[in-house]
């Protein structure tokens, strides 16, 4: 059986990792194709207050280095805001910082002459839009020219003791709902022109995967997908890890375009 996973960290082997523990948070990179996958295994998200912004620190750091150095930059959330495990870009979103309409004049009385050129878009869902993510993005780009995307969305995970507890960042943008059997067009440099940085966080797996592993059998059980309908599990606290995983991921694309507002600052401005 095809084991669903969007995490590289559950679909390379360990002589393929490079993995190092730096506060309580375990980093494994990964290089593949010239592309670069970054996996922070946290604690649970939905139990834990990041209080001293050290896994903020750590998050920050390794967005930075997936990014380039200058430049605006379009980030974009994406996914469906009315379905919770599907929520994290869109939510995402709101806590990042617009910052491309504060120039001149504005840019001068406010002390915020220094500031990356920031855009955010969260383009929704073919079903409610009529419109493919990449398509919006696509449009966007050709319009406003950034140095790159950077695309937040949920992920889908084969193991279930991830969900709430990764965050996976990468070089070599995104498959919007791979990890669930829903591909959409990819959104990457070799689409959109631009390099595109990937983050997000697992809130979901594959029934039929999950029963696998349960029952140690290579074929999932039928009850896993009545009437032959894929299903989905994600964890009770849920909400918990879209507001807070939301957050965690919006303030590290703050401070890693613009480093010189605090996220006290950031609080207060988004």
């Amino acid at each position: 059986m095809n084991f669903r996973t969007d995490l590289a960290l559950e679909n390379t082997k360990p002589a393929q990792q490079t993995r190092r523990e730096r506060d309580g948070c375990v980093v494994t990179r990964i290089e593949d194709g010239g592309r670069t996958y970054v996996t922070m295994e946290v604690k649970a998200i939905s139990d834990n207050i990041d209080s001293d912004n050290s896994l903020l620190k750590i998050l920050t750091e390794e967005l930075s280095g997936l990014v380039p150095k200058e430049g605006p930059v379009l980030a974009a959330g994406l996914g469906n805001r009315s379905v919770t495990p599907d929520a994290l870009g869109p939510l995402t979103a709101e806590h990042v910082l617009a910052t491309r309409h504060i120039r001149g004049e504005l840019a001068r009385v406010t002390g915020l002459e220094n500031l990356r050129p920031v855009s955010i878009v969260s383009p929704g869902v073919l079903g409610c839009t009529g419109m493919e993510a990449f398509e919006v993005l696509k449009a966007i780009v050709d319009e406003l020219k950034p140095a790159a995307v950077i695309a937040v969305d949920a992920l889908a995970a084969r193991s279930p003791a991830r969900l709430g507890c990764t965050v996976q960042l990468s070089s070599g943008g995104i498959s919007p709902g791979a990890g669930v059997g829903n591909s959409r067009p990819r959104i990457d440099e070799s689409t959109l022109g631009v390099p595109v940085v990937s983050m997000g966080i697992p809130t979901v797996v594959d029934a039929s995967t999950f029963a696998c592993d349960l029952t140690g059998g290579d074929a999932p059980p039928e009850k896993a997908e009545p009437r032959g309908a894929p299903m989905m599990v994600t964890p009770r606290e849920i909400d918990l890890i879209i507001e807070r995983g939301s957050r965690l991921l919006g303030m590290g694309v703050n401070r890693a375009l613009n480093p010189s507002l605090s996220v006290d600052e950031f609080d207060e401005l988004t």
